[in-house]
């Protein structure tokens, strides 16, 4: 198993990890063990105890920053991790450190690691593709909090775009790195003057470097001038502790979804800075995904939010990511074709059965596109209908809507990268739907917030999808050792006139079966029956006509 342990010396943290990049899953970025050091190197450069000097590390901090690096090599070489595929990087406090040098010789003495001080560009590219990693596609700005600074580029990685596989190189050379990371203006801010003049440097700094790249990237400005507006992808802990403050404030409560990586929100929320420094100073309880320490770092936090909102005054949509250098770093080391497959086709199955052909899953999503009418098929990507097609027949054994409902959300396939929470949420509705929606109280709180995530009509299709999926299972409740062919055929169109007066919008539905399939697939009425409660709850008056013949 090809691992790649990934060290991050932070400002803010430490952080060390282990990750499986076996194929064909090495675009998952499995991590198979994760610890966090809460050593603040940014603090420690500006310790005002007596013995302390400016932009110097502690023989103190020193020592521990290198018993952790030792304790982490022993961890690895639990996992029989080879030496060399161990990296160990460092950013802005690293850089600035004026001894530097007397840090990585301990840490080499103590571990026999070697440290990399990742220069600024180098930074902002492994934080942008760490981000990136998690989407199976991207336009946007890439931005990146820490404690020492903030990070700006452009990614857009749509195919024939840019010359193929050279956006990120594009986007390395053009990335941007401004000295005003959350620790460092929380320093800042405890001086009046240095507040205002280091608050007007960043709203400069911000401006230009956003103009600089609307001017290197054409279709960056072609989107900033679009009524709509730019999309923003967001890493690093500053900008993850926004998200988190926009999470814990959504319309949607309880949220039902409780990873910050993928959440996604409209750049209007997005822009209320002022109510979330509000809430973070008044609200006295526990906010999830905010510690006791971000909170204090939160003013500072608001700051660049309203610089960024000065510089980019259309924002479209902000997606808070999951990813940033350790996942970039990881990233690029893969092949240019498996970094840019989308990560869906590859997620991992609960099946206690051997796996399902190719044939045979190219088969049931041939059969989900018949099910839906031309006014659906914008909403299910081949990616997500490959992933439900691959796990039509999962646990027969021990069928569990409640378990369908959570894998995508804080299950097996809860955080992998393909995952913005909209289609963590279409994916557990649609899997929940082909089990019957047989859920307890408690899970339908879940289901029904997630419901308004996606929005009404959204909600209705996937219960749709669900049932089609049912139907299929019925028909063969087996997964089929031979090719399925044109054995079962969907049909399906829109309509405005069904119900007893001809007066409700729906879909037509036609089911054409092989007469092997037919045999045990049950009687016209049954195969009908299971899509009499699409859309229950919602009261869009929608209906799902259907018609079974025998060919």
């Amino acid at each position: 198993m090809p691992t790649s342990p990934s060290n991050e010396i932070h400002s803010n943290g430490i952080r060390f990890s282990i990750s499986d990049l076996s194929p064909p899953s090495s675009r998952l970025l499995k991590c198979i063990y994760h610890e966090r050091a809460g050593i603040s190197l940014y603090d420690a450069l500006h310790e005002s105890t007596p013995s302390s000097q400016p932009f110097h590390f502690s023989a103190t901090i020193i020592e521990k920053v290198a018993f952790k690096l030792a304790r982490f090599k022993k961890i690895c070489d639990s996992y029989n991790v080879p030496y060399e595929n161990i990296q160990v990087f460092a950013t802005e406090a690293m850089r600035t450190a004026l001894n530097q040098e007397e840090m990585l010789s301990r840490i080499s003495k103590e571990s026999g690691l070697l440290v990399d001080i990742l220069s600024p560009d180098m930074e902002s590219l492994f934080g942008a593709m760490g981000a990136r990693s998690g989407f199976g596609n991207v336009n946007g700005l890439f931005m990146d909090l820490g404690g020492g600074s903030v990070q700006m580029t452009y990614l857009n990685s749509s195919p024939g775009v840019e010359e193929e596989g050279s956006y990120h190189i594009q986007a390395a050379e053009s990335a941007r790195s401004m000295p005003f990371g959350a620790a460092k203006l929380t320093a800042a801010f405890r001086s009046q003057s240095s507040a205002e003049s280091t608050t007007a440097d960043l709203n400069e700094q911000m401006k230009s470097t956003f103009l600089a790249l609307t001017q290197r990237f054409p279709r960056l400005k072609e989107k900033a001038d679009s009524p709509e507006g730019v999309d923003i992808y967001f890493c690093g802990g500053g900008f993850r502790g926004y998200g988190s403050m926009l999470m814990h404030t959504d319309p949607i409560q309880p949220y039902p979804i409780p990873n910050i990586g993928g959440y996604i929100t409209s750049g209007e929320r997005f822009k209320q800075y002022e109510e979330m420094a509000r809430i973070n100073s008044t609200y006295e309880g526990k906010i999830y995904g905010l510690s006791r320490r971000r909170r204090e770092q939160f003013p500072a936090i608001t700051t660049v939010v309203q610089a960024l909102v000065q510089a980019v005054p259309k924002i479209k949509e902000v997606v808070f990511c999951a990813g940033g250098n350790r996942e970039g770093v990881l990233y690029m080391k893969m092949p240019l074709e498996m970094r840019e497959a989308n990560p869906l086709s590859l997620y991992p199955s609960s099946l206690h059965t051997p796996s399902i052909a190719a044939s045979t899953i190219n088969a049931v999503v041939k059969m989900f596109l018949g099910a839906l009418p031309a006014s659906a098929r914008g909403v299910f990507s081949k990616e997500i209908l490959h992933y439900l097609a691959a796990n039509l027949w999962s646990d027969l054994g021990d069928s569990d809507a409640s378990k369908a409902l959570h894998a995508p959300i804080s299950g097996l396939i809860a955080s992998l990268p393909g995952l913005d929470h909209r289609i963590a949420a279409i994916l557990a509705l649609v899997m929940c739907s082909r089990w019957g929606n047989d859920i307890g109280e408690i899970d339908r709180t879940v289901w029904d917030k997630l419901r308004k995530l996606v929005g009404e009509e959204t909600a209705w299709w996937c219960d749709y999808l669900g049932k089609v999926g049912s139907t299929i299972e019925g028909l063969c409740p087996g997964i089929p050792s031979k090719d399925m062919g044109d054995s079962i055929v969907f049909q399906a169109e829109d309509s405005q006139s069904l119900g007893k007066k001809g007066k409700k919008s729906g879909v037509v539905l036609l089911i054409a079966l092989g007469s092997e399939i037919a045999k045990g697939g049950g009687g016209t009425g049954e195969l009908a029956d299971v899509f009499d409660k699409v859309g229950k709850g919602l009261h869009l008056g929608k209906k799902v006509e259907v018609d079974v013949v025998v060919v």
